[in-house]
């Protein structure tokens, strides 16, 4: 936004002005309290994707695909698109599943991004495909219940590519990349619309 904007911060919650959401309206917020690896894991993965689909609610196509700042092309639509890969790729690594990328293409490596456009058809599209990967990552994990489990397809993770990698390793890496995008996604969001919150 540029600096005489007039946009203000502000948030929709009560009791804690710089929250998204008060408590008891917070969906991230369970009396379910992980007690083992695997939980907080997978409880950490499940915050970090309803934060990321938090702070993109109630924006147009228009909003969505809205670039940071110069020569950037983030873009909360291109977030949503480099997110949906990342899902396709644990499965790709972890079950040796063939799910070719959706976005990216050898011309086009920052297709997710690139192809991030004001229409609401490229929205709604990125939004069921992003939740169809979630569904499917979800599926296996639940069918894996050993950390330990190796991959069966092609790893980049790690020092040597095709080496072996845990499930824990992908699921560390796949939490990192929701955090560090979600914190992309706080500023992409304020410059939009003011927003702010946790």
């Amino acid at each position: 936004m540029p600096e005489d904007s007039d946009t203000t911060r502000w948030t929709r919650a009560t009791v804690y002005p710089d929250m998204w959401v008060d408590p008891g309206d917070d969906p991230r917020e369970t009396d379910v309290q992980p007690v083992d690896e695997r939980g907080i894991l997978l409880d950490y993965l499940r915050n970090y994707r309803l934060t990321f689909e938090m702070k993109c609610a109630g924006l147009n196509a228009e909003q969505m695909a809205r670039r940071s700042v110069p020569p950037s092309t983030m873009s909360l639509l291109g977030l949503v698109r480099h997110l949906t890969e990342d899902e396709r790729h644990l499965r790709r690594v972890m079950a040796g599943e063939d799910a070719p990328k959706l976005y990216r293409t050898e011309e086009d490596r920052d297709g997710d991004f690139n192809g991030a456009v004001a229409d609401q058809a490229v929205v709604d599209e990125a939004w069921r495909a992003w939740r169809a990967e979630i569904e499917s990552t979800d599926r296996f994990l639940a069918g894996v219940t050993d950390l330990a489990t190796r991959n069966a397809g092609f790893s980049d993770y790690g020092p040597e590519p095709g080496g072996q990698v845990q499930l824990r390793d992908i699921l560390v890496a796949q939490i990192a990349e929701y955090a560090r995008h979600c914190g992309h996604a706080d500023l992409l969001r304020e410059r939009i619309d003011g927003r702010v919150g946790q």
